[in-house]
């Protein structure tokens, strides 16, 4: 992987990062929204393992 692709993932992984902590201060969070949310973190994590 290149090193565009790479800093690509990171920022998507700290916006996945906001929304998250967004949703959680919400009065009423979306479980199932941050669930997803986390799903895709994990994912973009997982991938940046293999650079």
């Amino acid at each position: 992987m290149d090193n565009a692709h790479s800093s690509a993932l990171i920022a998507k992984h700290a916006g996945l990062d906001a929304r998250i902590a967004a949703e959680n201060n919400r009065p009423a969070p979306d479980g199932i929204l941050i669930a997803n949310l986390k799903k895709q973190k994990l994912k973009i994590k997982e991938a940046l393992r293999q650079v």
